[in-house]
C-alpha cells in the first residue's frame, strides 16, 4: 500500500487538480483553524474561527459522501469497511456540531463538544489519509484522480455548511437533500442567522 498521502509530494499524488492533493489542502486547512481556535483567548475572535471550521467542515464531509467514498467502494476491495469507518466518524462529528450550534458560547458543556469535536476531526483525517486515500491512490490511476477532484471541487462549492443529522451519509439519499439545505445553511451564513456567533448572548 503506498504511503500515507501527508509525506506524499504533489506531483506523487497526481498534481494539483487530484483528489488527493484537494483533501490534504483542505485538511491543513481544518487543522490550522483548530489550532488558531484553541489559541485565542477573544471570544468573539474565537466564534468567528468556529464558524469557518464548521462551513468548512460540513461542506467537505458532503462532497466526501458524495463524490469520493463511492469510488473508493467501487474500487477498492476493503472499500465498504472503511468507508462505513469514516462515515461514522462523521456522524459522530455531526451531531456533536448539532449540539454545540443549539448551545450558547459559555455553556458548561459547550466547550467540551467543541473539543470532542476537533478530537473527532483530527481522528478522522488520520483515518483518511493514513489507510482510505492510500489505498484509492493503489487502486486508481492519475486521470481518474483528477476527475474525481474536479467533480469534488464542484461539489464542494454547492454543499451544506452546516450539520444536518438527519441527511443520510450515502448516496443516492444524501443528494436530493444536499441543494435546498445548502441555499438555507448558506442564506443563513450570508445574514448571520442561526449562526453559532450569534447565539453568544443567549
Amino acid at each position: 500500500m503506498s504511503k500515507t498521502i501527508k509525506d506524499q509530494t504533489v506531483e506523487e499524488l497526481g498534481g494539483s487538480s487530484s483528489i488527493l492533493v484537494r483533501q490534504r489542502r483542505e485538511h491543513r486547512e481544518m487543522d490550522e483553524l483548530i489550532d488558531q481556535y484553541l489559541t485565542l483567548d477573544d471570544l468573539q475572535r474565537r466564534e468567528r474561527v468556529l464558524k469557518q471550521i464548521v462551513q468548512l467542515v460540513f461542506s467537505h464531509a458532503f462532497a466526501e459522501e458524495t463524490v469520493l467514498w463511492p469510488a473508493v467502494r467501487a474500487s477498492v476491495p476493503d472499500g465498504e469497511e472503511l468507508t462505513a469507518r469514516v462515515e461514522q466518524e462523521h456522524q459522530q462529528i455531526n451531531d456533536l456540531v448539532a449540539d454545540v450550534e443549539r448551545l450558547p458560547a459559555g455553556d458548561a458543556g459547550r466547550e467540551d463538544k467543541v473539543r470532542r469535536a476537533f478530537a473527532l476531526i483530527r481522528q478522522d483525517i488520520r483515518d483518511e489519509e493514513d489507510l482510505l486515500l492510500p489505498r484509492l491512490q493503489d487502486a486508481t490511476d492519475t486521470a481518474r484522480l483528477r476527475t474525481l477532484g474536479t467533480t469534488w471541487a464542484a461539489v464542494r462549492q454547492t454543499a451544506p455548511t452546516h450539520p444536518h443529522p438527519v441527511v443520510p451519509r450515502r448516496p443516492p439519499g444524501n443528494a436530493p437533500l444536499g441543494v435546498p439545505l445548502s441555499v438555507y445553511d448558506r442564506v443563513r451564513d450570508a445574514l448571520g442567522i442561526g449562526s453559532i456567533a450569534s447565539r453568544r448572548g443567549r
